[in-house]
């Protein structure tokens, strides 16, 4: 391999390397926890990412990128920080490159589903605009559920806006529906509910981020939603 193994998560987790580049990133997978880690994240994000909204992309498009590939240049490796000792106010690398591979991603998405369609065109789109500004968006902090069936949030305080990529929760009784709930200092605010988006996955939840929120939950209730959680949560994130 001619570069850091380290740089190369984001384009391992989506199948974007040469066959001996996978090899040797594999090798290097077995000895590395926090690439393997990051690599697991990034696939779980780009498949929720790609689920949101699927969209054939046009003829040419795979040339035109990898033309603009090669004449576009790329960031300097980060691998630099990760042998180097920080300080407890420095976040870890690790989480740096998954919030810039994250953000990548995000933007591979709305790029493909915006090239045969304006974004006023249908308001699956612009919704998908909206996810995508929150994602990219330069203070945007990702906060993962370490229960199973991980649950993904990201929040942008810039924006006032969240994102809420549930995780494979438990099936509900008919008549049942998981909603989302922002709780902090200045209360607890319906989010919405989690629709379903085929088996065992759900459409990203985006909503208004209220000041002082300081946690997500998630609680299972009557299919039309309650104004208030009426049962346990499910699952409950505390944000950064």
């Amino acid at each position: 391999m001619t570069v850091e193994p380290h740089t190369l998560t984001g384009a391992y987790a989506v199948d974007a390397v040469t066959e001996e580049e996978a090899a040797a990133f594999k090798r290097h997978l077995r000895g590395c926890p926090a690439c393997g880690q990051e690599v697991r994240e990034l696939r779980e994000t780009a498949a929720r990412l790609g689920a949101a909204l699927a969209a054939a992309p046009p003829p040419g498009l795979r040339e035109a990128t990898l033309t603009e590939v090669a004449r576009t240049r790329q960031w300097p490796p980060l691998v630099a920080a990760v042998r180097r000792a920080r300080s407890s106010k420095q976040p870890p690398v690790r989480i740096a490159l998954w919030g810039a591979a994250a953000a990548a991603v995000g933007a591979l998405v709305f790029g493909l589903v915006t090239t045969n369609n304006g974004p006023e065109s249908d308001p699956a789109q612009q919704q998908l605009a909206s996810v995508n500004s929150v994602l990219t968006a330069p203070d945007a902090s990702t906060v993962k559920d370490a229960a199973p069936g991980t649950t993904t949030v990201v929040t942008s305080r810039s924006r006032q806006k969240v994102v809420v990529l549930a995780g494979d929760l438990p099936p509900l009784a008919p008549g049942k529906a998981y909603q989302v709930w922002l709780i902090g200092a200045s209360g607890v605010h319906s989010a919405g509910l989690l629709v379903s988006d085929g088996p065992h996955r759900t459409r990203p939840v985006l909503a208004d981020l209220p000041g002082a929120i300081d946690r997500v939950g998630i609680t299972a209730e009557p299919a039309g939603g309650s104004r208030t959680p009426s049962t346990p949560a499910v699952a409950m994130i505390p944000l950064v």
